[in-house]
């Protein structure tokens, strides 16, 4: 039981699982709304829906780069309890907005009070940062990749499962109130684990140098490459940047003629999105023994952007299904990069630079947010899956750093670490 409660994973699992509750009800509440507004009209309704998700998340995202870094600098000192708890405070405050919009019949303005409450708490770069550096610290160099990998799987079991049951419990009682109040339920049992039952890695700093054989491993570079590091961040940026906006419209995409979907069909489509978690999660598995850390980051950008090239063609839904089969490698880029940075950086830096990495990806949701947003409502009458193209186009690019990095690697003096894992570069300390 001891070992158990050294695991991350199970905060992952009833955070997500309680996201997804809310994420389908905050979606639905806010797109019937907008349908009240625009008196029945669907293309009005996609835009005042997809203008409130900008405005929504773009507060989440600004203000959580106030206190994301802070509290990541304290995590270093304090431990990395200060990164799960914080957040997980504000998201279940942020949550009641919703539950009091749907049970007083609110001004939808006042769901932004919660997303910017949220924001001022961490958010989900906080979170997520919390999330890896316990993964990071609880696992070995050789088997990092795998690790965070796991973490990935088991959130998109519980996004699977999330997904399937909030189709249906949206339909008890009043629209919305069960599965408002029931994710908002869950993520508080999530809070409390990490408050009380959670048992963390000792703060790096308390650690003497070779004291630990965990964090022992992190000093054997010497210094840390900075250009590795840059290149790195930019190709989760690009990443994150073609993806999440094309995600975010692709919640609207569904709703409208002519797939149409009820809220039993968009939970099978949430359930879907989260498979990809599980089979990214198989393909590392049944993969890493024969393919590289970058040819797997590779593998699955291919996936990911060949997958979302189909969807802009989804005129029914099995094509829609097809292409979430085609994304089955979607999910390994994000942990797959996130461990290769977490080799080349020393133990006592993880909790500010994953804490720059995350506020860094959510000030890019931020942008990608602004652009596919504000491109979807024109596309509505001519051609409404030309941003699932653009988002194609622009996650390719994420390639180019990676790409760049293994050449470099290979050209300037870097050695691969044997190991279990896939290969990795150090630094050769040799070099001038």
């Amino acid at each position: 039981m001891g070992g158990f409660l050294t695991l991350v994973e199970p905060v992952v699992i009833i955070n997500t699982v309680g996201s997804s509750f809310y994420d389908a009800a905050l979606t639905l509440a806010v797109y019937n709304s907008s349908m009240e507004t625009a008196q029945g009209q669907s293309d009005r309704a996609q835009t005042l829906s997809s203008r409130f998700f900008l405005i929504y998340g773009s507060l989440t995202s600004l203000l959580s780069l106030v206190s994301t870094v802070p509290l990541g600098r304290l995590a270093d000192r304090r431990g990395q309890r200060v990164l799960l708890v914080v957040p997980q405070v504000g998201s279940i405050l942020s949550k009641s907005f919703l539950l009091l919009f749907l049970l007083f019949r609110l001004p939808l303005w006042v769901l932004h009070l919660g997303s910017a409450l949220h924001g001022l708490s961490g958010g989900s770069p906080a979170y997520w940062g919390g999330v890896v550096s316990v993964a990071a610290l609880r696992s070995e160099r050789r088997v990092r990749s795998l690790r965070l990998n796991t973490v990935e799987f088991f959130s998109g079991v519980a996004g699977v499962a999330g997904g399937l049951m909030s189709g249906y419990i949206y339909r008890i009682g009043q629209s919305g109130v069960a599965l408002s109040a029931t994710g908002l339920l869950v993520c508080a049992t999530g809070l409390l684990y990490s408050a009380f039952l959670l048992r963390y890695p000792q703060p790096s700093s308390a650690e003497e140098p070779g004291g630990n054989g965990i964090l022992a491993d992190y000093t054997e570079a010497g210094r840390i490459d900075l250009g590795a590091v840059a290149l790195l961040f930019s190709a989760m940026i690009l990443f994150v940047l073609g993806m999440c906006g094309a995600e975010n419209v692709l919640c609207l995409y569904v709703l409208k003629p002519p797939l149409s979907w009820d809220s039993v069909w968009a939970g099978y489509g949430r359930a879907a999105t989260n498979a990809m978690y599980l089979s990214s999660f198989l393909g590392v598995l049944a993969l890493s023994q024969w393919l590289s850390d970058p040819a797997l980051i590779l593998l699955g950008i291919v996936s990911n952007c060949t997958g979302m090239a189909v969807l802009a063609f989804a005129q029914q839904s099995w094509v829609y299904f097809l292409a979430r089969g085609i994304m089955m490698f979607a999910c390994i880029p994000m942990p797959t990069i996130k461990s290769q940075l977490s080799k080349i950086l020393d133990a006592q830096l993880y909790g500010r630079v994953f804490g720059w990495l995350q506020s860094s990806l959510a000030l890019t949701d931020v942008v990608s947010t602004v652009l596919f947003t504000s491109i979807y409502p024109f596309t509505l009458d001519s051609f409404s899956g030309f941003c699932f193209l653009l988002s194609c186009i622009i996650s390719y690019l994420s390639a180019v750093p990676i790409l760049y990095l293994n050449w470099r690697g290979s050209r300037q003096g870097y050695t691969v670490i044997s190991g279990n894992d896939s290969p990795h570069y150090a630094i050769n300390n040799t070099d001038p």
